[in-house]
């Protein structure tokens, strides 16, 4: 590693060790290679070592000896993100700050319906918590065996839940975080309804580790609902989706917890790829619909609820084929359906992805006009398409033409890319829904943003941090 030919550097490097003790501190490169690889595989880093931190005090140490020494320090939850935005860059002087030793959950509080946790408790062992206080915390992720809360609000993490609860900055009442100058500014309160100033959480949540590290959060909590049902239907096309969509949401109201669009393709790539994968209608359909109701009141309340919006679908003609599951088995292999779509895609090669926004009532006309631009820059490239129609929020991937080279494809990420996201601004929507901007879409943020937004945060990113050192080179 360059770096370690730097006298200077290296006992800049000693002083950070002493801080979290040598064994609290990856050297090793096959120690460090699972920190600086992220998960696509596009942003391959290196760093000197790892950092492991066991409280806030260290973390508070190791920001300010970054800002005295000019020492770049990349934060890092489960390294489960998508756009480049937890790994180092090629330079080897970049530090990586592991916060998964901060993975006590603090409190939970029933009454205020509160849980308080450390930036590194896995989300799933987040939910188990819950459970066993009889709450639910509803953020739900595929990759929430091994993404941490601290990550998940770093990115303004989104998933399949979000039509009903929100995204992570709306389940976020407080957080504590360390700034680079190593204050930690705590603000962990419980409060719903708070107007004293500026909210300032939520600079931190959203902003991938540039302003500061987030080492522990407020989170809301829910009553487990009394009852779930999940269906899966058949449909012809993406309007009668947007259709049923609206006569769930009047049947329903806040009792409609998901509602996932999915295409034929993606569907035929789970099936195709990962054994033991069902079909969940008889037919072929261009277009299926996962449907989740969840109600307080019972479970005939939510079994009846979805039989009526299923029963109006299909006498309006919206619906061809429903199968409402059967049992929480059932219930769960219809949501491995959707959940396994990611990783089948990687077995069709080449895929070049986008994850947008854009308003709910504009997902038929985005998906008409994206196939075509698609063609335009790939005669024969295959879309995969699938995401959280409820919310606007799609994750419109193309994966390259059968037989195609797959280095030759992924020349044409840029192209592609301006091709879909053209359509997406042209509709009002948003480039990144909920994966962030990390280093991916760094360059397509300044080159596409209002400049008066551009300079706002810039400015905001100068004043928390004026010596540069907070995940440089990532959002702006």
């Amino acid at each position: 590693m360059p770096a370690a030919d730097d006298a200077a550097f290296v006992a800049v490097l000693d002083r950070f060790v002493e801080i979290v003790g040598e064994h609290h501190v990856l050297r090793a490169e096959a120690d460090i290679e699972p920190y600086v690889t992220e998960r696509r595989g596009l942003y391959p880093g290196l760093s000197p070592l790892v950092l492991r931190p066991g409280s806030v005090e260290e973390v508070s140490r190791i920001l300010k000896l970054a800002t005295e020494t000019g020492t770049a320090i990349v934060p890092q939850g489960g390294n489960t993100g998508l756009v480049g935005g937890g790994v180092p860059d090629r330079s080897g002087r970049q530090l990586m700050l592991s916060l998964s030793r901060l993975n006590r959950i603090r409190e939970i509080d029933v009454l205020s319906n509160t849980i308080t946790a450390e930036a590194g408790v896995i989300l799933q062992s987040l939910h188990d918590a819950a459970e066993k206080a009889e709450r639910m915390f509803p953020l739900s992720l595929a990759s929430q065996g091994s993404c941490e809360i601290g990550g998940n609000l770093s990115t303004n993490a989104g998933g399949t839940a979000v039509l009903a609860y929100g995204n992570a900055r709306e389940l976020c009442l407080g957080v504590e975080v360390v700034l680079p100058t190593g204050e930690v500014f705590d603000d962990l309160r419980k409060l719903k309804k708070d107007n004293t100033g500026y909210d300032l959480k939520n600079l931190f949540v959203g902003a991938e580790g540039t302003l500061g590290v987030i080492t522990a959060a407020v989170l809301k909590l829910f009553p487990k609902p009394r009852g779930r049902e999940v269906a899966i239907a058949g449909l012809t096309s993406p309007q009668a989706a947007l259709d049923l969509f609206g006569r769930a949401l009047d049947r329903a109201g806040a009792g409609l917890t998901a509602f996932e669009l999915i295409g034929k393709r993606p569907i035929e790539f789970v099936l195709k790829h990962l054994p033991g994968s069902q079909a969940p209608l008889t037919d072929d359909w261009p277009w299926l619909v996962l449907m989740e109701i969840s109600s307080g009141r019972s479970a005939e309340d939510a079994r009846a609820t979805i039989e009526e919006v299923l029963g109006e679908g299909l006498e309006a003609g919206l619906v061809g084929d429903a199968v409402i599951a059967e049992s929480l088995a059932q219930q769960n292999a219809f949501w491995k359906l959707r959940e396994d779509i990611s990783d089948s895609q990687k077995s069709e090669g080449g895929s070049i992805k986008h994850d947008i926004s854009i308003p709910v009532a504009s997902v038929p006309v985005f998906i008409e006009r994206a196939a075509v631009a698609v063609e335009q820059v790939s005669a024969g490239a295959r879309v995969v398409c699938f995401g959280h129609m409820g919310d606007g929020n799609l994750h419109y991937n193309v994966s390259q033409p059968v037989g195609a080279d797959t280095a030759a494809y992924l020349t044409l990420y840029r192209p592609m890319n301006k091709a879909v996201h053209d359509i997406v601004r042209d509709l009002g929507g948003s480039i990144s829904a909920e994966h962030g901007i990390g280093q991916l879409k760094r360059d397509e943020l300044a080159a596409t943003a209002p400049p008066v937004g551009l300079d706002l945060m810039r400015r905001i990113k100068t004043a928390f941090d004026p010596a540069g050192i907070m995940n440089p080179g990532k959002v702006i």
